[in-house]
């Protein structure tokens, strides 16, 4: 077979490589456990690693491609789940010691789907203790770090995935956003990821099915790659009733758009709702121009979003609690002390705490469909600070501003989170040591489709995302 693909091929060229068989989906796979074999060491982004397990669905997937069936849209695709997803009888750890011997006995609704399609499972990607916290490392495997400069995060806590991903040694995975998870680390590895909107990506199993502010996603290295995945991800259940009704294949073609004409609103710090270290302030400002130079009307506007703050961490406790609660009591020693606190701040929670923090959450919903009356998309900042060194648990400080908690520095992301609205991290720039920051783009409940069309649109006209690290090329 002959074909020109490498590491850094698109996901949609590596799919139609196979289904046109230039490709096996064994030669594909062999590609990338040969990166992974020389860049995982580096990095410490994948693990719980089983090559020949991925070796055995690769030659199944050829057995398919020469039989004629019909092929699923990630046919031979290698892919890494995040180690809070379970894997069926895959060690799938939620990096905790109190789970580093768990093998699911099912798939969860999302690797379902993916496999379904026809992705390779190679491994898990990192994460933090129970995906708690925009910095990715744990007891089990340590730290994951960032492939643009080894000495800094890889942000979380979908990190594992996205440094796997920024340097090449998967075209695709998934991860998770409560408050930030999916869009941090993309900002900080300079790749893509989407936040969508409740119910888009319908998550089984869940114990509480009803609450909102946490959600399941994609992340690839563009955006044509990003929504091929979240067609496969997306899409009704019955297994879930909360479930957007659109099926998923809506999403796998992303049509361009003219911006001209479009409104746009762009705010650094929401009218000084929280501190934004300045390169990173004076990246998201620079692309004013660039969404100008594609026509669009670009003001400097922001929605009210006063309660997001009590609203977010309420219920972060509040899910934090009744998930974990009684396993913090069971095990105290056993969790690091900024989760076992996040945890213990749910105890004392009243009803009328919870009821305040979802009026307020609804509030806050419709003063954001209100601003959609008047622009198409707000563009703010993913993170507050650029990748921070990867020995702190989190930044001690944003422009000498005390961080107090690990969650004080991700207001950007978490004010988001609880208006319900899908928001995506696209590349944007880099700051003068060369580190990776992203834009948020976000939208109207709902409108994912849109949302891909405006990050496609600025990911051509400014190629930032083409930036590779210079790990081992």
């Amino acid at each position: 077979m002959t074909h020109d693909l490498n590491h850094w091929s698109t996901a949609v060229e590596m799919v139609a490589a196979v289904a046109a068989k230039q490709i096996s989906a064994r030669e594909l796979l062999e590609l990338h456990l040969e990166r992974i074999d020389a860049v995982n060491p580096l990095v410490n982004a994948l693990v719980s690693l089983d090559p020949e397990r991925a070796r055995r669905a690769a030659d199944e997937a050829d057995k398919q491609t020469m039989s004629g069936a019909r092929l699923g849209p990630l046919h031979g695709i290698p892919y890494a789940v995040k180690d809070t997803h379970e894997v069926k009888d895959w060690r799938s750890t939620f990096g905790s010691t109190l789970r580093s011997d768990h093998f699911p006995e099912h798939d969860e609704l999302i690797v379902q789907r993916v496999r379904e399609a026809g992705a390779i499972i190679v491994a898990k990607s990192n994460v933090p203790e129970f995906a708690a916290g925009s910095h990715t490392f744990n007891e089990i495997f340590g730290t994951t770090v960032n492939p643009y400069d080894t000495g800094r995060s890889a942000g979380g806590s979908s990190g594992g995935s996205t440094a796997a991903l920024a340097s090449g040694m998967v075209p695709l995975a998934d991860g998770s956003d409560m408050g930030g998870s999916l869009r941090n680390p993309a900002s900080f590895c300079n790749v893509v990821g989407l936040r969508p909107s409740f119910g888009r990506v319908p998550q089984i199993p869940n114990p509480n099915i009803f609450e909102s502010t946490s959600v399941q996603g994609p992340l690839a290295r563009n955006v044509d790659d990003l929504a091929l995945l979240l067609s496969v991800q997306a899409g009704p259940t019955p297994l879930n009733p909360v479930a957007r009704e659109t099926p998923g294949a809506e999403f796998a073609q992303v049509d361009d758009i003219d911006l001209n004409g479009l409104r746009f609103a762009i705010s650094v710090d929401l009218d000084g709702a929280f501190e934004v270290d300045h390169q990173v302030a004076d990246i998201v400002t620079a692309q004013t121009g660039v969404f100008e130079s594609l026509g669009a009307l670009v003001e400097s506007a922001a929605p009210d979003l006063a309660e997001a703050e009590e609203t977010f961490r309420t219920l972060r406790a509040w899910h934090f609690q009744i998930t974990y609660g009684e396993l913090l009591a069971a095990h105290p020693e056993a969790f690091k002390s900024s989760l076992a606190d996040n945890i213990r701040a749910g105890q004392d929670q009243r009803g009328l705490d919870i009821a305040r923090a979802y009026r307020q959450r609804t509030a806050l919903s419709q003063r954001m469909v209100a601003f959609f009356e008047t622009y198409d998309a707000l563009v703010m900042p993913v993170s507050q600070v650029p990748p921070f060194p990867a020995d702190e648990e989190y930044p001690a400080d944003i422009n000498g501003q005390v961080q107090e908690t690990y969650l004080d520095w991700m207001r950007s992301a978490y004010f988001i989170s609880v208006t319900g609205c899908p928001a995506m991290s696209v590349p944007a720039g880099f700051t003068a040591e060369g580190w990776p920051v992203g834009i948020q783009i976000v939208v109207r409940p709902n409108a994912e489709h849109r949302l891909l069309q405006i990050a496609k649109a600025f990911e051509q006209a400014t190629l930032i995302g083409d930036r590779r690290p210079s790990l081992l090329g």
